[in-house]
């Protein structure tokens, strides 16, 4: 992970135009490409950035970031305080709480919950960034990556992006559609998904236990 602290004006053009006056930020490049620019507060939400996969072009002062679908941020480095970079290594991914994990399962048994006629092909469907929660196909043939949460958030659409972006990459499979499963989806993770053609689907765990109970008793 490469971490820049710099005075700098940034400029984002896409799906709106935002522009942040001159400020003192951090810059940060992940190993997978995502560019993201932080200020010194607002918890963990970057002011800005542009998700793998983009190109990142570098000139004395200034970043220019562009990625497939038109958006572009321009980063003017007026002052550079400090550059460095950290190799993390591999991540060995998110740990899914009981609750989630028996979520994934029950939708496994009932994938008609997520949508008419699909079927499920493999749970935990293996790509070289981490397993999606659930590959199905669609009556039509197509397939379908669906990614588990209890509360889904923006965080989540961008790792089913992430996956989704993989996936597309096998002749085999391609186009894969996404569906985000959950008992909550948040507003604007909603509105970032379904920019993206991802549809959100919310379902109701104690009404999937309570049918996975009743499928268990003699009378």
């Amino acid at each position: 992970m490469r971490l820049v602290i710099a005075r700098c004006r940034v400029d984002y053009s896409g799906r709106l135009t935002v522009r942040l006056a001159s400020a003192v930020r951090l810059l940060m490049v992940k190993a997978d490409g995502c560019v993201a620019v932080h200020s010194d507060g607002g918890a963990y939400k970057p002011l800005n950035w542009m998700s793998a996969p983009n190109t990142l072009v570098e000139a004395a002062d200034r970043w220019t970031v562009t990625n497939p679908r038109g958006e572009s941020l321009t980063v003017f480095l007026e002052e550079v305080l400090l550059d460095t970079t950290h190799p993390l290594g591999d991540d060995p991914g998110l740990t899914k709480d009981g609750v989630e994990a028996h979520l994934q399962e029950l939708l496994a048994a009932r994938t008609t919950v997520l949508g008419e006629g699909l079927r499920l092909v493999r749970r935990e469907y293996p790509t070289d960034i981490g397993p999606v929660d659930l590959l199905c196909r669609a009556p039509d043939g197509a397939a379908v990556a669906v990614e588990v949460k209890r509360r889904a958030d923006i965080d989540g659409v961008e790792q089913l992006s992430r996956y989704l972006d993989r996936l597309n990459r096998d002749p085999l499979l391609r186009p894969v559609r996404g569906v985000l499963a959950a008992q909550a989806v948040r507003p604007q993770a909603r509105v970032l998904a379904e920019d993206r053609g991802i549809y959100c689907v919310e379902v109701d765990y104690d009404e999937l236990r309570g049918a996975d109970l009743a499928e268990l008793r003699l009378f």
